[in-house]
């Protein structure tokens, strides 16, 4: 089949959908490569390297051009959705549920459309999940952030003028982001806490270390096939926020991931809250782009709240670009090649196949998602 990677046009996006060894991965198959000149720059792989793969370079507006697939990190513009040819397979993070105009115009298009949000968490679709290797990396950022933005050290330190205590870093969300957060902050030296609303976690928690934080938040909690949190009622965030507010006032830094997908997050730490903790202290953030977890925080930017540091990362995966772009590129090339026709090479639209049928969300002119019909 034929690829074409094109650039990203955010600022703020650093990371590409294709490296250079990814290329060679692709090449190395029989199929041919197309990136758009400047693909890499900013991630530090220059255009030599991608031509040493095998890869061939294009201008923007020539692109895609006859490709079969095209690939890249973020959503396309309206504009470059107008340019894609009918019948293309597009595959990319796409936020389909806060984006029906964009689901529309893809579908409008004639585009395949494949957004990786979507891919299963299944043990087969393991090497597929962009989400959860992305979060993984955010996590590590998360806590790096937060250790330069402390203006305390986070192991104990015992030097001839006192003994150091070590930061205390409270996890709220025990996901994938934040399983790798705790277990940065455990690896830098800090004293860790942690909470999240499925008790199966727990155990993960205590593995790496850290004091699993217990609240009775009464009624059902726990996750959804899909392995996410189950959205608390407002009495159980109420009895979450009690719960979790004598851990955050003793805390120097505390982070916090808790999103629900497709829906805006969870409010769930109060600026009284982030007023009790000491002057100095970090609040991370990791949910601002969809709304925040804590009240006050703003997305790209670091508020003061009775001085207390609460910072809402605007792209933490991209702070660490050389490491979640192979991790992309290895994600994107192995849906290529679990689609890969074996005898004629093509992309096979397999729509019985489990993966498939979850992940694409458009084809042939319509939204074909059953979640997503009646939003675009």
């Amino acid at each position: 089949m034929k690829i074409a990677a094109l650039r990203e046009l955010e600022p703020d996006e650093r990371r590409v959908a294709l490296t250079p060894d990814a290329v060679l991965r692709l090449t190395g198959a029989g199929d041919t490569v197309v990136v758009e000149r400047g693909i890499g720059a900013r991630a530090g792989m220059p255009d030599d390297a991608y031509a040493e793969a095998g890869a061939e370079l294009a201008s923007g507006d020539a692109l895609p051009g006859d490709a079969d697939v095209v690939v890249r990190v973020r959503p396309p513009s309206v504009e470059g959705i107008g340019r894609l040819p009918r019948g293309i397979v597009h595959m990319s993070l796409l936020d389909p549920y806060r984006s029906p105009e964009r689901l529309r115009a893809m579908a409008d298009a004639g585009v395949t459309a494949i957004s990786l949000e979507m891919v299963p968490r299944s043990t087969r679709a393991q090497k597929l999940d962009v989400l959860s290797s992305q979060a993984s990396l955010a996590g590590y950022a998360a806590i790096i952030t937060a250790a330069a933005s402390l203006p305390k050290i986070f192991p104990m330190m015992m030097t001839p003028a006192g003994t150091i205590p070590a930061a205390r870093v409270f996890v709220i969300g025990a996901g994938v982001a934040g399983l790798q957060a705790i277990a940065t902050a455990r690896r830098l030296g800090a004293r860790v806490e942690a909470f999240d609303t499925r008790p199966v976690v727990a155990e993960e928690v205590r593995s790496l270390g850290a004091k699993f934080l217990e609240i009775d938040l009464g009624g059902e909690t726990g996750q959804t096939e899909q392995g996410y949190a189950k959205e608390l009622t407002e009495e159980q965030l109420a009895r979450q926020r009690k719960g979790m507010a004598e851990a955050i006032a003793r805390s120097d830094v505390v982070v916090t991931t808790a999103q629900l997908f497709g829906r805006p997050a969870p409010q769930i730490v109060s600026r009284d809250m982030v007023s009790a903790m000491r002057p100095g202290s970090v609040v991370i953030d990791m949910a601002t782009a969809t709304g925040g977890n804590v009240e006050g925080s703003a997305h790209g930017e670091t508020v003061d709240i009775d001085g207390v540091k609460v910072v809402g990362p605007l792209n933490l995966p991209a702070d660490v670009v050389v490491d979640a772009s192979e991790m992309f590129a290895s994600n994107v090339t192995a849906f290529v090649e679990e689609f890969r026709d074996e005898e004629t090479g093509a992309f096979t639209l397999d729509f019985d196949d489990d993966i498939l049928a979850r992940s694409a969300v458009t084809h042939d002119g319509t939204v074909i998602h059953p979640d997503l019909k009646e939003r675009a």
